[in-house]
């Protein structure tokens, strides 16, 4: 199963356009991007609910919309599954009505589906409840059983975990990979959280401003972001530009250092460098080599880890129990940029 998105849709203020495919091999790809940047537009162009301006969409070599064919299958035939941000389910109708809503077929049909779906989402117990009745969690179940009971093509979760508290949403994304484990469509993840995709995607679609900005495996992408934008949405808290001086020297004027690679070449056509927070090392006694001097801005305190922000701009996050036992809460004198942890951006 595959599904091969490449749409252009004029916006009010911004164009979306989108080129991008699924593997096909059940893993879940992720769309990642900031709030407006065309995450949702991109899903309601693959449902059908928002018309492209041209493009072409495809799933599992069914043509779902082609511009320049006149091709536009109403929503109900597409074979695909929505869940949305509010779970948009109906508020006079209870759970088990909810659910049998999308299932095609007579009452019996319709009953024993909703019972499996309930059941394999654990509120079978919760059928004669109405969704104002319902817990945060409660409601996302419910809506994915209506949702997986129309047997889609497609799953798509729309910033699934955003309504819930953080200790709610860490048990159910839990659930969610357990229970993802037998469906056997293509599933899409758009959410704006690093960690969710991190947690749940094989495949990555970096979205700024309606255009994709990076793409790949996970790991890769975050390891090696491209560009600017897709770092800074990945989490990268520290981006600077540089000045090229050679293929193993560049000079950080935000930093006030120059840094020395060995073991590749800068790429010429880069013009920034970042590093994450959680990459920074203590400089050893003696060592010179990519080490800029601490001097400590502010300091910023979590439940378990610590960040220092320097005077340059530079977060360096570090883990309480080590901030505590091996620093002794003492900012050191110099910080070393590890060579290996470096990636080279460009600024689309």
């Amino acid at each position: 199963m595959s599904l091969s998105v490449k749409i252009v849709k004029k916006l009010k203020d911004m164009t979306l356009d989108i080129d991008f495919h699924t593997a096909g091999d059940g893993g879940i790809t992720g769309i990642l991007g900031s709030s407006g940047c065309g995450k949702s537009m991109t899903l309601k162009s693959i449902a059908g609910i928002v018309t492209p301006d041209s493009g072409r969409i495809v799933l599992n070599d069914r043509v779902l919309f082609d511009s320049e064919k006149g091709v536009n299958v109403k929503i109900q035939d597409r074979g695909v599954g929505y869940l949305f941000q509010n779970y948009a389910l109906f508020p006079h109708m209870t759970v088990m009505e909810n659910v049998e809503m999308a299932v095609e077929g007579t009452k019996a049909r319709k009953k024993e589906l909703a019972e499996f779906y309930l059941h394999m989402f654990h509120i079978r117990e919760l059928s004669g409840h109405y969704p104002g009745r319902l817990s945060g969690g409660q409601q996302q179940r419910a809506a994915l059983a209506r949702v997986m009971a129309s047997r889609p093509s497609v799953l798509m979760l729309d910033e699934p975990f955003s309504a819930l508290d953080y200790s709610l949403k860490e048990m159910l994304q839990l659930e969610l990979l357990e229970e993802l484990k037998t469906f056997e469509g293509e599933v899409l993840l758009v959410t704006h959280s690093r960690d969710e995709i991190y947690r749940f995607c094989e495949s990555i679609h970096v979205i700024n401003r309606g255009s994709i900005v990076a793409s790949g495996g996970v790991k890769e992408v975050f390891k090696n972001p491209g560009t600017v934008s897709a770092a800074r949405l990945t989490g990268c808290k520290n981006i600077a530009g540089i000045r090229y001086i050679g293929p193993h020297k560049i000079f950080v004027p935000d930093w006030g250092l120059t840094v020395i690679i060995k073991e590749r070449e800068v790429p010429e056509e880069a013009d920034h460098i970042g590093i994450r927070a959680h990459d920074l090392k203590k400089a050893m006694e003696g060592e010179t080599e990519n080490t800029m001097d601490c001097r400590l801005g502010r300091l910023l305190e979590d439940p378990f880890e610590v960040t220092l922000v320097m005077e340059n701009g530079i977060w360096w996050k570090i883990p309480k129990n080590r901030w505590k036992a091996e620093m002794k809460e003492n900012v050191p004198f110099r910080l070393v940029i590890p060579e290996e942890s470096i990636f080279f951006l460009k600024d689309l």
